[in-house]
């Protein structure tokens, strides 16, 4: 069985496959058979059978049809197709019945869309051939593939853009700035649908492109930054190789020229002009001077210098990094008198150099800066400065330490007055004359008490105290000789009783408080009062020392146990001066070693037993005691009379409280009642007085001196309440009496019941029974502040009278 194809131009689809390599004739015979192999098997040959097969190869349809019959792809046909209509063919694959529709009865295929080979290039499909009536396929199915052929529909785009380029100014001819590309969806296997060349629209004065590559190139070797720095040049790309008929599509790419250094800098003046005050401190900032460039980004960066020797000297320039400013400040002091106005040459030039422009011209610039110094008053200024004044310790008072001098600055010269700051001299050892500023002392100076002074001068002007200058100095007093040499230390040397002649006993210094300039030199001798001494010698060693020897043989401390030796130290002033001082010589006892043992008796007891280091820390030790034990008495004496002081004096403080609960009147364990019975002491009531008459204990006798105690309630047949009536009208008495007391009532509690009483008990409290026989009126007469406590009782009273009635 065949497949062959049929359709539209046959020859010429023919010739292209073939060309192409994309397709070709493809005629096979697929033999079918238990066993059987390739066409090509010689079995097959040997049997002399061949099975009937497809004969078949591709179609080819064009896209964008846009007939109103569908279009005819091609045909399929089985070679024993007798014609009779026993065979029906259906296709199946992408695009079968709905795109594709094929004849069943002749095997003709029409394609009934619109196809575009843009978005898919072929159809793979399946063909069958049928039997109509069993519907059993008479061959193997054979798939076959449907191509669409292109056409020039669609125009070349760019897809990269927007394009965005750059180039340096005054670049040469030909320097590539970018590449372009465009995108054509044509088969570019097929004819010269996809074949793109490019062109210039627009900017082809300063750029070209280069039709095959898409590069932009520079057409000028002038472009010019500070003139134009960017381009906008629309670049267009045709299909079909640029021939007539072809598609186009264009972009506009932005070129932007980049900045060179090719301009130098430039002042916009040539002349500046600046004023400041001639008392502006140096590092004062004069004023701003900046050169314009018409480069940008680093190529604008400048560095600024001070040209001519004058600038130079008085005037200090920089440079602002952030704004490229010239910064004028002052590096000298300023002064109207001497110069009103200063010249400086001011040099601008750039800090990055292109080499390949220098043959442009120089890249710098200069200009004139004008600088006046305006006057102000000024204060006086102290000439010459020198702060190092020196006088003698034995000036008298009044003596010119030196003279200093100041001067007004201005024009005007105004008369100077002289004055010392009293905070750096507050013993006013020195004094100054206000007009000629002379410098005297005001108290006797001491070289060795101090021997620097640091004051202040104030110079102002006659007229004006705010202009004030002042200066520090230094005073230096210079010593004499006035001060004698004394002994080091109060010296004590020990001689051994058995000490031989010549042997040293002692060396001697001495100190003085003067400082020559040539240094010190002391003399040594024994004092006159000493001459006749026979027992000790003294050798001036020549060095600022002196050594004292024995002069004889052995020593008694029986006879003599201290020598006192009287010896005369001389300075080398001038004057020369003398202190006498005395060595104190003990006789000592001894070892055969030469190791002395003990100097005299006394020293000797006190050595065996205590030391008198040991004896004062002795005594110290027993003075404590004896004062803390004082101390101790005199604190527990003051307390009692403190706490005897507080029972007669605030009763309201001895309240004794309970939180628990007692088993009833029956139990006498639950309470410690000697707890209350102890606040109290009544010595002076007892209970055989028969209750205590008023006699005893009425209100003749001082409250304060008393000790009160309840007293064991007696049983008696007639109830006296006298004592305690007595009682409360010395407290009352008390209690008015002292006007340390606050104004608030005191509350007793009186607890002690006594054996076989009549009377349950003595307190008012929750007493309700009517036969009680207390009268509390007596309560009105105590005073104002126990006004609410005859009120309470007294009502209560008449209540209970009102019930038994």
């Amino acid at each position: 069985m065949a497949k062959g194809l049929q359709g539209f131009q046959w020859a010429m689809l023919l010739l292209f496959c073939a060309i192409q390599e994309l397709g070709s004739w493809a005629m096979h015979t697929a033999v079918e058979g238990p066993g059987l192999g390739e066409p090509g098997d010689p079995a097959l040959l040997a049997s002399g059978r061949v099975k009937r097969g497809w004969v078949w190869n591709q179609f080819f349809v064009v896209e964008e049809y846009t007939g109103t019959e569908p279009l005819y792809v091609g045909k399929i046909h089985s070679d024993s197709d007798e014609g009779d209509g026993s065979i029906k063919y259906t296709i199946s694959g992408e695009g079968a019945g709905t795109i594709f529709l094929i004849d069943e009865i002749t095997g003709d295929i029409h394609a009934t869309e619109r196809l575009d080979r843009e978005q898919k290039t072929f159809y793979t499909l399946r063909a069958q051939a049928r039997d109509r009536q069993t519907d059993q396929l008479l061959e193997p199915e054979s798939e076959f593939i449907i191509k669409v052929q292109d056409i020039n529909d669609s125009e070349p785009r760019f897809l990269e853009g927007p394009y965005i380029g750059s180039v340096a100014e005054l670049s040469p001819v030909g320097t590539s700035v970018m590449q372009v590309m465009a995108s054509d969806a044509d088969d570019p296997t097929y004819g010269s649908s996809a074949r793109v060349v490019y062109s210039v629209l627009e900017g082809e004065q300063h750029f070209t492109v280069d039709s095959k590559t898409g590069v932009i190139r520079t057409a000028v070797a002038d472009l010019d930054r500070e003139t134009q720095d960017r381009y906008e040049v629309v670049i267009r790309a045709t299909d079909m190789a640029g021939q007539l008929g072809g598609l186009s599509g264009s972009t506009t790419v932005t070129i932007v020229v980049t900045d060179v250094n090719d301009n130098p800098p430039r002042f916009p003046q040539k002349m500046y002009q600046f004023s400041i005050v001639e008392t502006a401190p140096v590092g004062t900032a004069i004023g701003r001077v900046k050169a314009e460039d018409s480069d940008v980004g680093e190529n604008t960066d400048m560095t600024y210098q001070v040209k001519d020797e004058e600038g130079v000297e008085m005037f200090k320039v920089t440079t602002d990094s952030n704004t490229q400013e010239a910064v004028i400040t002052v590096q000298k002091p300023l002064d109207y008198e001497s110069k009103k106005v200063h010249t400086v040459v001011v040099e601008a030039l750039n800090k990055f150099v292109d080499p390949r422009f220098v043959d442009l011209g120089t890249f710098r610039d200069q200009t004139i800066v004008r600088v006046s110094v305006l006057d102000v008053d000024e204060p006086p200024e102290f000439r010459p400065p020198s702060n190092l004044m020196e006088v003698q310790e034995d000036a008298h008072v009044g003596s010119i330490v030196g003279v200093v001098t100041a001067l007004d600055p201005d024009t005007a010269n105004h008369p100077v007055r002289y004055a010392i700051d009293r905070s750096t001299d507050a013993e006013r050892i020195f004094d100054i004359d206000a007009k000629t500023g002379a410098i005297v002392t005001g108290k006797v100076l001491d070289r060795e008490t101090a021997g620097w002074h640091n004051i202040t001068v104030l110079a102002m002007e006659a007229d004006n105290h705010s202009q004030v200058s002042r200066a520090s100095l230094r005073i230096r007093i210079l010593d004499v000789n006035d001060n004698p040499p004394e002994l080091a230390t109060p010296y004590e040397a020990a001689v051994c009783e058995d000490a031989k002649p010549g042997q040293l006993i002692q060396t001697i210094s001495v100190v003085d408080r003067d400082e020559p300039q040539s240094g010190h030199r002391f003399y040594f001798t024994l004092a006159p009062e000493a001459t006749n001494n026979h027992h000790f010698s003294l050798l001036d060693i020549q060095d600022n020392t002196a050594a004292v020897h024995t002069q004889r043989v052995g020593f008694n401390r029986q006879e003599q146990d201290v020598y006192l030796l009287p010896i005369l130290v001389v300075d080398s002033g001038p004057p020369a001066l003398s202190s006498t001082g005395t060595l104190t010589i003990r006789v000592c006892g001894c070892d055969s070693s030469g190791a002395i043992q003990s100097c005299n008796s006394t020293a000797y007891v006190v050595s065996a037993t205590l030391s008198p280091g040991a004896l004062i820390a002795l005594l110290v030790c027993v003075l404590i005691l004896v004062v803390l034990v004082l101390l101790i008495l005199t604190l527990k004496r003051h307390h009692k009379s403190h706490l005897t002081s507080e029972d007669d004096e605030d009763m309201r403080d001895n309240v004794i409280k309970y939180n628990d609960e007692g088993g009833g009147e029956q139990d006498t364990e639950a309470y410690d009642m000697s707890a209350l019975r102890s606040l109290y002491d009544f010595s002076e009531i007892k209970a055989g007085d028969g209750g205590g008459g008023p006699g005893e204990g009425g209100p003749g006798r001082n409250p304060a001196s008393e000790l009160h105690a309840l007293p064991q309630w007696v049983q008696s047949p007639d109830l006296d309440f006298s004592v305690f009536r007595d009682y409360i009208c010395r407290k009352v008495e008390q209690a008015d009496e002292d006007l340390s007391v606050p104004p608030y009532d005191s509350f007793q509690t009186y607890a002690f019941e006594g054996s076989d009483s009549p009377v349950p008990s003595l307190s008012s409290i929750n007493t309700w029974s009517s036969g009680s026989e207390q009268d509390f009126s007596y309560l009105g007469g105590w005073g104002p502040r126990f006004r609410q406590l005859a009120a309470l009782y007294a009502g209560r009273r008449g209540e209970e009278d009102s019930e038994e009635s």
